[in-house]
């Protein structure tokens, strides 16, 4: 695309070479390549201040609202970037006909359903939105940077705000859906699990009669959502009433699964029991939706990669082991992971560094006292934690019986945990993003080493 012709697109003004030809998309001037266009969103940090190092990166136009440096590159002036580049990806998609696109929506788990499901698709021209970009810029990047050659876009919806999937849906247009699950992720902004389930039900009514549907059978939400949608639903689980049905399920030393789906095995890279839920998802929107073959699919599965800060386990020299799952918490997740953290096969203590979980609004209290109380029903040694959130965590671990430590920041928690964890202990560290616990978890792992 020139510039001439995102000026077009956009009703933009062409500041420099209007046939400079921009071959691929980005927001992050650290993470573009070259021919790039660089779109200079204007959020927490103002992307204008970033417009120099874009182009020093090999960015070829940049889409902003101000011109503040002459001559360094193209410029297409907008009065609104983000608004721009939604225009520019709702019209690429409404021009490509044949495209497929999966919207995956849900409160956990779909980050890794929409990597298992590339990993599925793996036999077709399929093309996933990286890490999780599936926000209001995030989306329209995705969209926008699967090349020609691609047929099936796996797109990830997420949803702070009633309405946030409506809106991504109607730039993307899908023809399947999948909702991985209804919980109390986001539940300050969206109303609780009423709420959530509205919110997935956004993505549903987007979708063609002629599409596909794909729920979890496992959820009691299912049952109010199925009707949201015109589009062929299938349900998948463990409940005998699933339209198909998981079975067999097995866990490794390492935490990698493998289970059985309509007579077919499958076996998962991805670690955790709650990935299962997730593969299972995937495989049928691969083989229903798509026509991919069970084998095929199987093949795929096996070689899907996960996003990073998801379920990763690092052995020290020591002993100890470390999962990392700091990308992001709330109830659900934070659950799953505490379940695969007393499944490790390490010998020593189990240590759960554990904090924030953002944007619970009312249900935040109660919902980090279940976090505490969980961790002692499934017979974790010691918790520390992060945060006022991690606070309350540690006092409903130490009301419970074990061991409770309190950090302020992650800083703090790094150094207390460098005292707690000794050779042969299982560590898992978790929060929300903006905790920044991953620091810890490299810390910990950077110790061992030495």
């Amino acid at each position: 695309m020139t510039a001439r012709e995102i000026a077009h697109r956009t009703g933009g003004e062409v500041v420099g070479d209007p046939d400079a030809v921009v071959t691929s998309w980005a927001f992050d001037s650290r993470d573009l390549a070259a021919g790039a266009g660089f779109v200079a969103l204007m959020g927490e940090r103002d992307g204008h201040d970033f417009v120099e190092d874009a182009f020093r990166a090999g960015a070829r136009v940049a889409l902003v609202r101000r011109v503040s440096v002459d001559g360094a590159g193209t410029y297409v002036r907008v009065a609104d970037p983000l608004a721009a580049l939604q225009a520019l990806a709702r019209g690429v998609r409404q021009e490509r006909t044949a495209l497929r696109v999966v919207g995956v929506a849900g409160s956990t788990g779909k980050t890794s359903t929409k990597d298992l499901l590339a990993g599925a698709l793996a036999s077709c021209a399929v093309h996933a939105n990286p890490e999780s970009y599936n926000n209001e810029f995030g989306l329209p990047i995705a969209l926008l940077n699967a090349g020609p050659a691609v047929d099936i876009v796996v797109a990830e919806m997420g949803e702070r705000f009633p309405g946030d999937v409506a809106a991504l849906s109607e730039i993307a247009r899908p023809h399947v859906g999948i909702v991985t699950n209804v919980g109390l992720a986001h539940a300050e902004h969206l109303g609780g699990l009423s709420g959530a389930a509205a919110a997935f039900a956004e993505l549903l009514d987007a979708l063609p009669a002629t599409g596909y549907a794909v729920l979890n059978a496992d959820d009691e939400h299912t049952a109010l959502l199925a009707p949201q949608t015109s589009a062929t639903v299938v349900t998948v689980g463990y409940a005998q009433g699933a339209n198909v049905r998981i079975t067999d399920v097995t866990v490794a030393d390492d935490l990698r699964t493998a289970f059985t789906l309509d007579g077919h095995r499958f076996e998962l890279p991805l670690r955790g029991i709650h990935q299962v839920q997730n593969a299972a998802l995937a495989a049928v929107v691969a083989h229903a939706a798509f026509g991919v073959d069970w084998v095929d699919i199987a093949t795929g599965l096996r070689s899907a990669r996960a996003s990073r800060w998801r379920m990763e386990v690092a052995e020290r020299r020591d002993g100890a082991v470390v999962l990392n799952d700091a990308y992001n918490a709330n109830p659900d997740s934070m659950d799953a992971a505490l379940h695969a953290l007393v499944h490790l096969p390490a010998p020593g203590r189990r240590i759960a560094i554990l904090g924030d979980m953002r944007e619970l609004g009312e249900y935040s209290a109660a919902a980090h006292e279940r976090v505490g109380t969980r961790a002692v029903e499934l017979g974790v040694d010691v918790v520390v934690g992060v945060g006022h959130g991690g606070a309350i965590i540690a006092d409903a671990a130490r009301a419970g019986g074990i061991e409770g430590h309190t950090a302020a920041t992650a800083a703090d928690a790094q150094a207390l945990a460098s005292k707690l964890v000794g050779p042969g202990d299982a560590v898992l560290v978790k929060a929300s993003r903006a905790l920044g616990l991953q620091t810890v978890a490299h810390a910990l792992l950077q110790e061992g080493a030495s």
